[in-house]
């Protein structure tokens, strides 16, 4: 018998970021997977993993949105959250076991009263269930083994950090805004420690990520009803049209310099080009340059001429 050929399904052109709202229950890459099947991109990934058991924001860059993840990773990142008091866990949240106990609830004025502590530049110890390295393995793998993995204390930015309720004296519920690096799950132990009992996290919603926000979310269940309902003879550019964001929307923070037609051509062939214009930057790190409101590059200013690092095909 012939062996048949397998089709190939045609691959998708998409430019631009698709700001998931990722449900509870699944990986990251699990949510990438189910994307990839709905939009079938030449090229997709995503900035910043969620576990399974936390839901929200999760960034899915498409083609040449990736080259900006890392300025999207890099953001800040607003969470909220809520522990549990009186129980720890070798996890720090629901996954994992118990490690320590304790009968002591505390009152909100009480918690209240140490969140300072807990905001501005800190050291953090991270938890040992984390995908930081230890000689070149990750801390989760090393601990399922049955490992004894300690992880050296590392500072962290946490701009702001609110008591937001208690719904009873068992929990109570925070919002973070955080920098990179920082284990919520982390915090929720420390604040259990702090207040002279044991705290994890029982739930976990991400709702800001860099320049994306909760306004800018949608469900995976909108996305495909959305999808059931194209006409055969249509493809996906009207998924794209209604649920991908332009690739400057990752960029609003960094320095934008416009340039000429001309001068947009030579920067994509990798040439410095002179800046013009009195309110052009003499000297800056990362700046991109557009044109017609279209990046052109990422790259950086020196004495007044635009250095292309990272070109855009747009």
């Amino acid at each position: 018998m012939a062996r048949q050929k397998q089709i190939k399904r045609k691959k998708n052109a998409i430019n631009g970021w698709l700001v998931l709202d990722k449900p509870y229950g699944i990986t990251s890459n699990e949510a990438l997977s189910r994307i990839k099947r709905i939009f079938s991109p030449q090229k997709v990934g995503h900035a910043g993993t969620l576990d399974p058991r936390a839901s929200g924001l999760l960034p899915v860059a498409f083609g040449e949105a990736t080259k900006t993840v890392p300025f999207v990773m890099d953001g800040r990142k607003v969470y909220r959250f809520e522990v549990t008091w009186g129980v720890e866990t070798d996890t720090d949240d629901t996954e994992g076991e118990v490690t320590a106990t304790s009968d002591l609830r505390p009152a909100p004025d009480a918690i209240a009263a140490v969140l300072g502590e807990f905001t501005g530049t800190i050291l953090q110890v991270p938890p040992k269930f984390s995908a930081i390295k230890v000689d070149g393995e990750r801390a989760y793998d090393l601990a399922r083994d049955g490992e004894d993995v300690t992880l050296e204390a590392r500072p962290i930015d946490v701009h702001r950090l609110d008591l937001v309720e208690c719904p009873d004296e068992n929990r109570a519920v925070f919002e973070a805004e955080c920098g990179k690096g920082t284990y919520v799950r982390a915090l929720a132990r420390d604040l259990g420690r702090r207040l002279g009992t044991r705290g994890h996290v029982t739930a976990l919603r991400r709702l800001l990520v860099g320049p994306f926000g909760e306004d800018d979310m949608v469900g995976l269940d909108e996305i495909l009803q959305a999808a059931g309902e194209l006409a055969e003879d249509e493809g996906v550019q009207s998924l794209v049209e209604e649920f991908v964001l332009p690739v400057r929307e990752a960029m609003e923070e960094l320095v934008e310099v416009a340039v000429s037609l001309d001068d947009a051509a030579r920067i994509r062939k990798g040439m410095a080009v002179l800046l013009r214009g009195r309110e052009a930057p003499l000297n800056t790190e990362i700046a991109f340059a557009s044109h017609a409101n279209v990046p052109v590059a990422i790259g950086s200013v020196d004495k007044g001429r635009f250095q292309p690092t990272r070109v855009f095909h747009l």
